[in-house]
C-alpha cells in the first residue's frame, strides 16, 4: 500500500477546546506574510486527509492515492487491426497487382469475439475482421483492398512484412505495468485507460472537507429582496467554489447573525465535521466583529498570527486547532479571496493529494504609474494588453507569432470591489520594501487562471452604457472583448500608444468648443459615435433643485452646507465638464469620486449624495430628476494600425447598424454631431476617418 498509511484522519479527533481566557489577545499583531505562512504551516500535518474507494463512474476530477498495476494484457490477444486476411508474411513477398501470390483461403474466417480453430499454415490464409483473434500461425495481415478473392482462391496483391496489421497482446498495456501513478489527477483520458484494463473501483485521496460560514447582521443570501445597508453573501459562493475548482468539498454553512453563542456553536459543529474551516468577515475588533473572539478561544494552539503585513488582506487571522486549520478571512471580497489562494489553497492541495501549484507569470510593463505603502506586500490586480496586435493578427501567415508585448493596467477597484478578481488577467506582487511602480517598468504577472486569454478587442477609456450595449452585442457575435475604463485622457493616451484598438472618448476643447477631433494625434482616426445629454442629477421631488437651471442649483448647493455632491474620477470628461461648470468652487463632498455615471446615480438615490453630474439616460434608469446641462458627443478614437482589425471591422459594422442605432437612441442617446451640431459622418467599414 501506499504512503497512505500515514496519513491523519480527522475521524476521531478530539472535540475543539474552547478557552475563556484572554491574554491570547494577538488582533493585528502584524507580521510578515512568510512569518504567518511559516506559524501557519507548523501546526498542520500537510498530508492527505485519507482514502477512499470509489466507483469508476465517480473518478473523474479525483486523484490517485496508489499506483495503477495493470492486471491484464491491452490488447488481451493479438488482433488486427483491418478487415483482410490472416497470413504468414513469407508467403507475400514479391506480390504485386502486375503479379500477384496465389494462397489457398481457408473456410473459416476469424470473426470478432472469437477465437479461430484452425491454423494457418504455409501457403494458406484466413478472412479476418478488424478486431478479430489473429489465428495460429498467422504473423500479418493483408488489408481487404489489396487482395481479390474468388471461392478458395485469394490473389495477395501487395507484399506485407511480419507483424503489419496486427496489434499483439500487451504491446499497449503490459500485465504488471504501473500505467498510473499516486498523486494523477483523473482526466477521461486516465478513467478510459482505467477502463481498458477492466478497474471498476478507483483508489482516490479523498476530497477534504471545508466548511465555510459568513458571518455579519449585514449579510443576506443571493435571492432575498436587497434592503438599506446590506450586503448579498458573495463571499460564500466565491469560496464554496474556488475549493470545489481545488478538489475540496465545501460544507455551506450559511450565515451567521452578530451572536457569539451560536457562533461558537458553529464553529464547534465545523471543526467536528470538517478538515478545514473558514469564516469570512469578523476578523477586526470592532463591537460587532465576533469571529476573531470565538476563535481566540480555541486551543491547540489557536490563533498563530492574526494580522498579516498584505493589502489587500492585512486582517486575515490564521489559527489551528488539533491540526485542523481555522481561518477567518476578511469580508472584502477580493481580500478574502487573494489570503484565501496565498494561504487556505495551498493546503487544500497537499490535503487532496494534489501537487503544488505550477505558477503561470508573463513580463509585462506597468501602463501607469502607482503608489504603494512600504511595509506590506501589496497584491496589485491588473488587466493585460498585447500591444503585439498593433499591427494585425499575427501569425496568420504561417510565420512565428511574435511574443506578447504586454502592458499591464491596474484594476483600482479595492478590496471590496466583487468584480475586480473575476476580470483581472493577473497580479503584480509589490514589495513591503518598494513604494511605488512606475509607468513602463517591467513587472512580473501571475497569471489568475492557466493561461492568458487574449482579447479580439481590448477599449480603454471612458465609460458609457452604449458602449456596454454594443460589447455585448460584439460578445454574442463570437468576439472576446476586454474594457479597462480609465477615463477619456488615460484612453486617448493608451491609443496614442497602441495600447487598445478603440478609445472611448468625450473630450471639450475649450477654445474651439469642439468634442473629441482637437485632441487627435498622428496615427489616430476618429470614429463618430453618438450625442449624450449631460445633466444634473437629483432626487425627484427635492426643491433644492426641482424646477431650476443648473446654474440656479449649483449656487444653491454651494450655498447648503447641508448638500453634498459626488463627483467623478480624475481624467474623465465628465470631470472636465464639471470642472468648467464649477470654475474652482469645492462643495462638499468634492472629493468623493465615482468611477462611472451609474455609480454617480447610486449615490444620489441612496442618499449618499444630494447631486451629481452624469448622462440623461443613467438618470431616467435610475428615476432620477435631471437638469440638462449640455449635449455631449462620445466618439471612438482607433490606431490607424488596427483599424483593419476583424473584430475593429465588427464593431464598426454595428456603429453603421441601422436596428442598434435605434437601440441606442431608445437608451437615450443622441444622433451624432461633432460639437457644435454638425452630424458626424457615418463610419465606413474598412475605411478611415477623416
Amino acid at each position: 500500500m501506499s504512503s497512505c498509511t500515514t496519513v491523519r484522519s480527522y475521524e476521531n479527533y478530539p472535540a475543539p477546546t474552547f478557552s475563556t481566557v484572554t491574554s491570547q489577545e494577538q488582533f493585528l499583531n502584524v507580521v510578515d506574510r512568510d512569518e504567518a505562512e511559516r506559524r501557519f504551516r507548523a501546526e498542520i500535518k500537510l498530508a492527505p486527509v485519507g482514502m477512499e474507494q470509489v466507483e469508476l463512474q465517480d473518478a473523474l476530477g479525483r486523484v490517485l492515492a496508489e499506483d495503477v498495476i495493470a492486471r491484464v494484457n491491452v490488447p488481451s490477444f493479438d488482433r488486427s487491426n483491418f478487415d483482410g486476411f490472416a497470413v504468414q508474411a513469407s508467403d507475400t513477398y514479391g506480390a504485386r497487382e502486375e503479379q500477384p501470390t496465389g494462397l489457398t483461403l481457408l473456410a473459416e474466417a476469424a470473426a470478432t469475439g472469437v477465437v479461430p480453430t484452425a491454423e494457418v499454415i504455409r501457403g494458406t490464409a484466413m478472412s479476418i475482421a478488424t478486431g478479430g483473434v489473429v489465428p495460429r500461425g498467422a504473423d500479418a495481415v493483408v488489408m481487404v483492398e489489396h487482395a481479390d478473392s474468388a471461392g478458395e482462391e485469394l490473389a495477395v496483391l501487395k507484399s506485407v512484412a511480419p507483424g503489419f496489421g496486427i496489434a499483439f497482446a500487451g504491446t499497449d498495456i503490459a500485465a504488471g505495468e504501473t500505467v498510473l501513478r499516486q498523486g494523477e489527477l483523473l482526466t477521461s483520458r486516465e478513467t478510459g485507460t482505467l477502463a481498458a484494463i477492466g478497474t471498476d473501483r478507483v483508489p482516490v485521496w479523498r476530497r477534504p472537507r471545508v466548511a465555510i460560514v459568513s458571518t455579519g447582521d449585514e449579510i443576506i443570501p443571493p435571492g432575498q429582496p436587497m434592503e438599506p445597508a446590506m450586503v448579498y453573501d458573495s463571499n460564500a459562493r466565491i469560496l464554496a467554489d474556488a475549493v470545489t475548482e481545488l478538489g475540496g468539498a465545501p460544507l455551506e454553512m450559511g450565515i451567521v447573525r452578530d451572536d457569539v453563542n451560536q457562533l461558537r456553536q458553529i464553529v464547534a459543529e465545523c471543526l467536528a465535521t470538517a478538515d478545514v474551516v473558514l469564516l469570512s468577515g469578523g476578523t477586526s475588533k470592532g463591537a460587532g466583529d465576533l469571529s476573531y473572539r470565538v476563535v481566540q478561544e480555541l486551543a491547540d494552539p489557536g490563533i498563530v498570527a492574526h494580522g498579516v503585513a498584505l493589502k489587500p488582506g492585512k486582517p486575515i487571522c490564521l489559527a489551528v486547532s488539533n491540526g485542523k486549520p481555522v481561518v477567518i478571512l476578511p469580508g472584502f471580497p477580493t481580500s478574502a479571496i487573494f489570503t484565501f489562494h496565498e494561504f487556505v489553497a495551498p493546503i487544500l492541495r497537499v490535503f487532496g493529494g494534489r501537487p503544488a501549484e505550477q505558477r503561470n507569470v508573463l513580463t509585462a510593463e506597468m501602463a501607469l504609474k502607482v503608489n504603494s505603502e512600504i511595509g506590506r506586500t501589496e497584491y496589485l490586480l491588473v488587466g493585460l494588453v498585447d500591444k503585439t496586435s498593433a499591427t494585425g493578427d499575427v501569425g496568420n501567415d504561417g510565420a512565428e507569432s511574435p511574443m506578447p508585448q504586454l502592458s499591464a493596467y491596474p484594476m483600482g477597484k479595492g478590496s471590496g470591489s466583487v468584480t475586480a478578481f473575476s476580470r483581472a488577467d493577473g497580479f503584480v506582487t509589490i514589495s513591503r520594501h518598494d513604494e511605488m511602480l512606475i509607468a513602463g517598468e517591467k513587472v512580473a504577472v501571475q497569471l489568475l487562471g492557466r493561461g492568458l486569454n487574449v482579447a479580439d478587442l481590448v477599449v480603454i477609456g471612458s465609460h458609457c452604457v452604449g458602449l456596454d450595449f454594443l460589447l455585448s452585442q460584439l460578445q454574442q457575435r463570437g468576439f472576446h472583448t476586454k474594457l479597462l475604463v480609465v477615463g477619456s485622457t488615460g484612453g486617448l493616451m493608451a491609443a496614442q500608444r497602441q495600447e487598445c484598438d478603440i478609445a472611448g472618448i468625450h473630450l471639450l476643447d475649450s477654445k474651439t468648443g469642439q468634442y473629441n477631433r482637437p485632441f487627435l494625434a498622428d496615427g489616430l482616426r476618429l470614429v463618430g459615435g453618438y450625442g449624450r445629454r449631460q445633466g444634473l442629477l437629483f432626487r425627484a421631488g427635492d426643491e433644492r433643485f426641482k424646477g431650476q437651471t443648473v446654474g440656479q442649483a449649483v449656487a444653491a448647493a454651494l450655498a447648503d452646507e447641508t448638500c453634498l455632491m459626488v463627483n467623478r474620477n480624475q481624467g474623465s470628461g465628465t470631470r472636465i465638464l464639471i470642472d468648467q461648470l464649477l470654475d474652482g468652487a469645492q462643495p462638499r463632498g468634492y472629493a468623493v469620486a465615482a468611477r462611472s455615471h451609474n455609480a454617480v446615480a447610486a449615490a444620489v438615490t441612496q442618499g449618499r449624495a444630494d447631486w451629481g453630474i452624469a448622462i440623461e439616460s443613467v438618470a431616467r434608469q435610475s428615476e432620477l430628476g435631471v437638469l440638462p446641462l449640455t449635449d455631449e458627443q462620445y466618439d471612438f478614437v482607433i490606431p490607424e494600425l488596427r483599424l483593419n482589425r476583424p473584430a475593429v471591422q465588427a464593431f464598426l459594422e454595428l456603429l453603421d447598424d441601422g436596428d442598434i442605432r435605434q437601440q441606442l437612441a431608445d437608451m437615450g442617446l443622441l444622433q451624432s454631431t461633432d460639437g457644435s451640431g454638425t452630424a458626424l459622418p457615418r463610419p465606413r467599414v474598412g475605411g478611415s476617418r477623416d
